[in-house]
C-alpha cells in the first residue's frame, strides 16, 4: 500500500472519531423503515405527499446503519391510524370488534360478534328472514299481522281447547236424538261412534298439517290449505262453499235458535202471569239477539274472545249435560218405541237412513276451524304449534264425547220415536215436561243455550271477518281501522239477521247441509295428508287415507240426494219472511 493511501485513510479515521458518541460504531444490520431526504442517493425520486385516508405499508427493507453527519434529518415519529382504515386483506377480523369486554383479551382470542336482541315479541316475530328459514322455522305473511285470525299469536292450550270445545259442541247436538229414531240403537250407537273417531283422526291430521317444515309455511285458514292441495281454481270451488256456509250459515241458525230461546225463556219466566200486553215478536227476539252479538263481536282478533270461548264451552257442557240428566230423571214416556220408524217404499227408508248420517255427520262441524285457532299459537323449530294445540283438542274433545254420547242415547232412551222430526231435544224438552220440571231449571237451560249461542256467534264468524277484512288489507296495504272494523262485523251481522228472518227454516235442512259439509270433515283432510306427506305407496298410512277420502266423498254425494230426496218428499214448511 502507498503512502498516500495509508495517509487518506488515516484521515478518514480521525474524522469519524470526531462524530457524536450516540451514534454506534460497530457495524451491523437492523430493520427499519427507509425514510426520504434530499440526498445524493434518492434525488431522483419524486416526493409524494402522503394522505391520512389512504392506509400504506411501507415496505421492509434491510439497511446497514451508514455514519451520517451532523447535519442529517432526524427519523419522523410512527403515526398511528385510526382502526377505520384497518382495510388490509391481511388482517383475519376487524378491530372494530375489539371494543367493550372484547377489548380487553388477548390478541389471539377469538372475538365473537354480539348478538341483537329484538324487542318484537316472539309471539308476533315475523319469521321469514333466510336465517329463520334455514332453520326450517315457518314463515309468516306479513299480511297476516293485521287480521283477526293471526293479529295476535300468543295462544296456548288452554286457548285452544277453548275455542275448539265452544266451536265443536253446540246446538247441533241437540238434533242427534232425531237420527237415532231412524237408526235405531245398534246403527245409531255405532255410526256415532265410527263418525266420532273419523272426525277425531282427520283432525289429528290436520292439525299436524298446519306446518310445513319444507317450505316454511304456515296454512292459517283452511281455504289456504285446500288451495295448496288442490290448486288456486279446484280448491276455492270444493271448499269455499261449504266453509262460507259453515261460517255465515252457522250464525244464521245461531241467530234463529238464540231468539227464539230468548222468546221461550220470557214465556217461561212470565207464564200467564205477564203483565206486558204486547210482548216481543219473533222477528225482534231475532234483532234483540243479534245487537248483542254484534256488539260482543268488536273484539279484536281470534285471540281476545277466548274468555267468550270459555263461557261458551262451560254453558254448552251445561245444557247438554242438564237436557239429558233432566229428561232421564223424568223418566221414559209412556208408549215409547224404540223400533226405527219405517214408512214408505224401500228407497225411502234407504234414503231416510242417509239423511240420518247426515245429521251425524252435521253434529261433528267445526274443521273449518281447527287451523285458525292453531294459527293463534307461536310456533318455532323447537317448540311447533301442533304440540300445545293436540293437548287442546284431546281435553276438549274427552269432553265432547262426555256430552254427546249421553245426549244422544238419554235423549232417545227418554223420548224414543216420539220426539219431534224437526226438532230437537230442547223441544221435546218443553213440549213433554213443561209442567213436569221447575221454572228456574227451564230458565237456566234457556240461558245455557243463549249464551252458548253468542259465543258460538264469534268464533264462527271470525273467518267472515278475517275475509272482509283481508279484502281491505290487499287493496290498501295498511291495517284495517277500528272504526271500518266495527262498520264490517256490523253489516256482517244484520246480514246474518235479515238471511235468518227471511229463511227460518234453515233447521230444516240439517241432513242436506251435514251431507254437503262432510268432506270438510272427514275426506279433504286425507288427500291433504297423501298430498304433503307422500306416504309410501300401498303403506298403511297410504291405504287408510286414501280409503277415508274415497269414501267420505261418495258418502257425501249420497247424502246431499238422500238429503234432496228427504226435503221433497216430507215437504218444508216454507215461511218466508214469516218466523214462528
Amino acid at each position: 500500500m502507498s503512502r498516500e493511501n495509508l495517509e487518506t485513510k488515516m484521515a478518514n479515521v480521525d474524522e469519524v472519531s470526531s462524530l457524536p458518541n450516540s451514534l454506534p460504531i460497530t457495524p451491523r444490520t437492523v430493520t427499519v423503515a427507509p425514510t426520504f431526504h434530499h440526498d445524493d442517493q434518492f434525488a431522483s425520486l419524486p416526493i409524494t405527499p402522503r394522505t391520512a385516508s389512504v392506509a400504506q405499508t411501507p415496505s421492509v427493507v434491510s439497511l446497514p446503519i451508514t455514519p451520517r453527519t451532523g447535519s442529517m434529518a432526524p427519523t419522523p415519529s410512527i403515526v398511528s391510524l385510526p382502526p377505520s382504515q384497518f382495510h388490509s386483506p391481511s388482517l383475519s377480523r376487524s378491530p372494530l370488534l375489539l371494543t367493550g369486554d372484547h377489548a380487553s383479551g388477548g390478541a389471539n382470542r377469538a372475538v365473537k360478534t354480539p348478538r341483537s336482541r329484538g324487542l318484537t315479541p316472539r309471539f308476533i316475530t315475523p319469521l321469514a328472514s333466510p336465517l329463520r328459514k334455514a332453520l326450517k322455522m315457518t314463515r309468516l305473511d306479513p299480511q297476516d299481522a293485521w287480521l283477526p285470525i293471526t293479529e295476535s299469536r300468543n295462544g296456548n292450550a288452554y286457548y285452544a281447547a277453548f275455542h275448539t270445545l265452544c266451536s265443536g259442541i253446540g246446538v247441533q247436538a241437540l238434533v242427534l236424538p232425531v237420527a237415532f229414531t231412524i237408526l235405531g240403537w245398534a246403527w245409531g250407537i255405532t255410526c256415532l261412534t265410527i263418525a266420532f273417531v273419523w272426525q277425531l283422526y282427520t283432525l289429528y291430521l290436520m292439525v299436524q298439517l298446519h306446518e310445513n317444515h319444507e317450505t316454511g309455511l304456515r296454512y292459517s285458514r283452511y281455504l289456504q290449505l285446500a288451495c295448496a292441495t288442490f290448486g288456486d281454481r279446484l280448491g276455492k270451488l270444493i271448499s269455499a262453499f261449504p266453509i262460507g256456509y259453515l261460517s255465515a250459515g252457522t250464525c244464521c241458525t245461531l241467530i234463529i235458535i238464540g231468539g227464539s230461546t230468548a222468546k221461550l225463556l220470557y214465556q217461561t219466566l212470565c207464564g200467564a202471569t205477564c203483565s206486558n200486553p204486547k210482548p216481543l215478536t219473533t222477528v225482534e227476539w231475532y234483532l234483540v239477539f243479534t245487537c248483542a252479538a254484534v256488539v260482543l263481536a268488536q273484539l279484536p282478533n281470534l285471540n281476545s274472545i277466548a274468555g267468550v270461548s270459555l263461557v261458551g264451552a262451560l254453558t254448552a257442557v251445561g245444557y247438554c249435560t242438564a237436557l239429558w240428566t233432566v229428561s232421564v230423571a223424568e223418566g221414559r214416556l209412556p208408549n215409547v218405541s224404540y223400533d226405527p220408524v219405517r214408512k214408505g217404499s224401500q228407497v225411502a227408508r234407504i234414503f231416510d237412513f242417509l239423511n240420518a248420517l247426515g245429521i251425524i255427520a252435521f253434529a261433528f262441524r267445526g274443521h273449518n276451524l281447527i287451523l285458525e285457532i292453531q294459527a293463534t299459537m307461536p310456533s318455532s323449530e323447537k317448540h311447533p304449534s301442533r304440540v300445545p294445540m293436540w293437548k287442546g283438542v284431546q281435553f276438549s274433545y274427552l269432553l265432547i264425547a262426555m256430552c254427546l254420547f249421553p245426549l244422544a242415547i238419554g235423549g232417545y232412551w227418554a223420548y224414543g220415536h216420539l220426539i219431534p222430526a224437526n226438532g230437537s231435544m230442547l223441544t221435546a224438552l218443553f213440549a213433554f215436561h213443561n209442567q213436569d220440571v221447575s221454572r228456574s231449571v227451564l230458565a237456566l237451560i234457556c240461558i245455557f243455550v243463549i249464551i252458548n249461542a253468542i259465543s258460538s256467534f264469534q268464533i264462527y264468524g271470525m273467518p267472515t271477518f278475517d275475509d272482509m277484512e283481508s279484502a281491505y288489507t290487499t287493496r290498501s296495504k295498511q291495517a284495517c281501522p277500528w272504526w271500518l272494523r266495527s262498520i264490517f262485523r256490523a253489516i256482517f251481522g244484520f246480514v246474518c239477521f235479515f238471511i235468518s228472518v227471511a229463511i227460518p227454516f234453515l233447521g230444516s235442512f240439517a241432513g242436506l247441509i251435514g251431507g254437503i259439509a262432510l268432506p270438510i270433515t272427514f275426506s279433504y283432510p286425507c288427500f291433504m295428508w297423501l298430498k304433503f306427506k307422500k306416504p309410501k305407496q300401498y303403506s298403511l298410512s297410504w291405504w287408510v287415507n286414501w280409503g277415508f277420502g274415497l269414501l267420505g266423498m261418495g258418502l257425501s254425494g249420497i247424502l246431499v240426494a238422500a238429503g234432496l230426496y228427504v226435503v221433497i218428499d216430507t215437504g218444508v214448511k216454507i215461511s218466508f219472511f214469516n218466523p214462528q
